[in-house]
């Protein structure tokens, strides 16, 4: 059912957010389409003007194409009577539209919400596992997923452009969703999303709360570390039960802002939680530990590297647990799954050097990823390539400076989307951090050169992390983003090199 213009006004009016209207007597026109891309299909539509680098031409060209009518924050008083709604905050206002379009989708589904500053992919993974396990042996169709690194709705599978879309988009995922069946749902919820609305009108059957680490903190983001805290919190305003780690920072403040939900389970490896993580082992490259809860003490074990990774699996334990899923479902979904750009190991066996590719990108990811190397790959030497994004975050620079410099025997510092910053500069900066340390860096202006010879330089005992970018196929220069490598391809050339040149050595 299409819904007229009048509909869509009364609806903003209700809320409290039409500054100013005129819609030239067209309040029965039906709306056919509502996007605020003017490259995608708009005829009969609502077309919505946001962002700070809006341009009146983008408007124009929807109308153009059909677009019968835009809200704005804004009056572009264009030529023609062409019908508008003003509104007092555009952002307030999609999701609201959104969700009216699509016919209140997310009330068909069960949406599970991950946030937190690291783990929330592999988290958003490791719950999509464990369901379809369960889901396939009832019979039914997986879950979906919104992460990072993919969409899946049902409908269309494609790789992410941001952790969390923009609310237009998730209604559409949602309708998508629910109308092929699906209905399960996990998402990652970035601070962004919370902050600038793209997830209100949901509610989360399960909010899960990974960890909290100064992050996201400059003048386009959060303006301060309690800014980017309490957004992160506020999930729990629209989550019918929470589920906390309590090894996070701040885990008395978490567990009490959860008590905004009907219900909460924590989850970790110290105290008392409701899903208990013990007993972690690792043996030939493989993570096992126990978990014990009121339902049952079992072994687990992750096919992923790194021990922080117990941390998200705790989490998709505890989500399963609060869906009274059996827990073989859970072992089996655990032992098997890997996360593109996670944690990717690749060796030259006969010269015992690995390198690791993984998304690792800010202060929490980096400490976590070093302290599991060290105790992983006892008497390895430690070689990084990295690099800091242009325009946002700037305190990574310092932070992953330190940090890599204090644990690296060499980095090589690179390009990682510099926008419209100079990639050298930004390295410069990170280097002074590392002086501080005393260790060795240089610039490499070519990512992938760096990489390359990263793995060629590399003595034998020797572990390279590839850091910051995982699986991302594409750099950002100035206000572009153009086709690129991932770190993955780069990695994989480099020990397939350093394999052939073993082969030549020996053969001599």
């Amino acid at each position: 059912m299409n819904h007229t213009l009048r509909q869509y006004f009364v609806l903003l009016k209700n809320a409290g957010l039409v500054k100013d209207y005129e819609l030239y007597g067209r309040e029965e026109l039906a709306v056919k389409n509502m996007t605020y891309d003017s490259k995608r299909p708009v005829e009969g539509g609502i077309f919505i003007c946001k962002g700070q680098n809006f341009k009146k031409e983008y408007l124009q060209d929807a109308v153009m194409r059909g677009a019968v009518c835009y809200v704005s924050e804004n009056d572009y008083e264009l030529e023609g009577q062409v019908p508008y709604i003003l509104v007092k905050d555009i952002r307030k206002a999609m999701p609201i539209l959104g969700n009216f379009f699509y016919g209140e989708p997310s009330k068909e589904l069960s949406l599970i919400g991950i946030t937190g500053t690291k783990g929330k992919t592999t988290t958003a993974h490791y719950i999509q596992a464990i369901f379809n396990e369960y889901l396939d042996d009832c019979g039914e169709k997986g879950i979906g997923l919104f992460s990072s690194v993919t969409t899946y709705d049902g409908v269309e599978k494609t790789p992410s452009l941001m952790t969390t879309p923009e609310s237009l988009e998730l209604q559409r995922h949602f309708r998508n969703a629910a109308d092929s069946g699906l209905r399960y749902v996990a998402m990652e919820v970035s601070s962004q999303a919370l902050k600038y609305h793209r997830v209100d009108n949901l509610t989360y059957d399960v909010g899960v709360f990974l960890n909290i680490s100064e992050d996201h903190i400059s003048p386009c983001e959060h303006e301060d570390f309690e800014d980017y805290f309490s957004s992160k919190l506020s999930i729990f305003k629209q989550t019918k039960t929470a589920c906390v780690n309590t090894d996070s920072a701040n885990a008395d403040r978490i567990v009490k802002a959860a008590r905004l939900a009907h219900e909460t389970v924590t989850f970790g490896t110290t105290g008392n939680p409701d899903i208990y993580g013990y007993n972690i082992q690792t043996h030939n490259g493989q993570i096992s530990f126990h978990v014990k809860c009121d339902r049952f003490n079992k072994t687990f074990r992750l096919a992923m590297h790194g021990l922080f990774n117990i941390e998200n699996a705790l989490a998709a334990i505890a989500t399963a647990y609060v869906y009274k899923i059996p827990v073989k479902y859970m072992v089996a979904g655990l032992a098997n799954v890997k996360v593109d750009g996670r944690m990717e190991q690749y060796t030259c066996e006969e010269e015992r050097i690995t390198a690791i590719v993984d998304y690792a990108h800010n202060r929490l990811s980096f400490e976590r990823l070093f302290d599991s190397v060290l105790i992983e790959y006892p008497g390895y030497k430690i070689v990084s390539v990295f690099g800091c994004p242009g325009g946002k975050a700037y305190n990574r620079r310092r932070d992953l400076g330190l940090i890599a410099g204090l644990f690296s025997k060499q980095v090589y510092l690179v390009a990682d989307d510099p926008g419209t910053e100079n990639a050298r500069a930004i390295a410069d900066e990170i280097g002074k951090y590392m002086d501080i340390v005393g260790c060795p860096y240089e610039f490499v202006d070519d990512r992938g050169e760096a990489i390359r010879r990263a793995i060629a330089e590399a003595d034998e005992n020797t572990v390279v992390l590839v850091l910051g970018k995982g699986n991302e196929g594409h750099q950002k220069y100035g206000d572009l983003t153009y086709p690129y490598p991932s770190d993955s391809e780069f990695v994989k050339q480099g020990i397939g090199q350093r394999k052939k040149n073993v082969r030549v050595q020996v053969a001599l």
